[in-house]
């Protein structure tokens, strides 16, 4: 069976690009339609209930827009809305939690875990309770990095006001003796080696883009709606802000060619639910 409909991928802004950036490597046949939700970004420092209402109104233009799977790729918006997601569509909804507290529960040697992400994918306590319930012996510490995402969209992403953040951050992590710390944001691989050189190599980063992209994969082929292995996918961008803006940012986090980007309105979207 051959299913050409699109897969569908959303976040608040250019950050999920690094998780769609693993999903064309592993499914270069597949066709992709991604959409940033900059009007209304950031998501971090919301409430649980009103990325939750921002993810249902994604969700439901997207499966609008005929695709046949739906990758949340926000750490965000996965926390706040997934289960959601999955009982109110008809397509099936991947995010992009599970994936990287399975890593890091196989990661761990002292079970001991950190996680460093926004404000309210800390709130929402979704790893936490991922973490636990593969291995209900880890200790899990939990660290906000309000600050983070902003440093990263900035003019100088590798700077030293980045690295003052990042070992502010990672302080508490260290203190606690932790040798896996989950990067639970899609900003954060951007500047994975400032996180490396704070923490050393003998801490674990997990940032499972790669297990993500193959959970997605795994998923059309058992479901039964992959497309043809043989042809060459593409894929469209769509922006509630502005499309020159993502373009420009969203080509140093998806590190491929991003062509003509169309825009969408928050007006259009509320519509999907209403």
């Amino acid at each position: 069976m051959v299913d050409a409909r699109p897969v569908g991928v959303f976040d608040s802004g250019v950050g999920g690009l690094t998780v769609l950036h693993e999903c064309l490597v592993t499914m270069p046949h597949e066709d992709f339609v991604y959409l940033g939700d900059h009007a209304r970004l950031p998501y971090g420092p919301r409430p649980l209930d009103e990325i939750r209402r921002f993810a249902r109104e994604i969700g439901a233009f997207l499966e609008s827009e005929d695709v046949k799977l739906i990758l949340v790729a926000c750490n965000a918006a996965t926390s706040a809305a997934l289960p959601q997601l999955q009982g109110e569509l008809t397509v099936p909804v991947v995010g992009v939690l599970t994936p990287e507290a399975h890593s890091a529960v196989q990661a761990t040697r002292n079970r001991r875990v950190g996680l460093l992400a926004t404000q309210a994918t800390v709130d929402a306590g979704r790893y936490r309770d991922l973490v636990l319930a593969l291995d209900a012996g880890v200790s899990f510490r939990a660290v906000a990095c309000p600050r983070l995402v902003p440093l990263i969209e900035s003019d100088d992403p590798y700077g030293e006001e980045t690295e003052r953040a990042v070992r502010g951050y990672a302080a508490p992590l260290k203190e606690a003796g932790v040798d896996t710390v989950i990067l639970g944001c899609t900003h954060y691989p951007l500047i994975r080696p400032i996180f490396q050189r704070v923490f050393g190599r003998g801490v674990t980063l997990v940032f499972s883009a790669e297990e993500t992209a193959r959970e997605v994969a795994e998923t059309l082929v058992r479901k039964g709606i992959e497309n043809d292995r043989e042809r060459e996918g593409r894929y469209r961008f769509l922006t509630t802000g502005d499309p020159a803006a993502f373009r420009e940012m969203g080509r140093r986090f998806l590190q491929l060619p991003i062509g003509a980007v169309e825009p969408v309105t928050p007006a259009r979207l509320e519509e999907a639910v209403a």
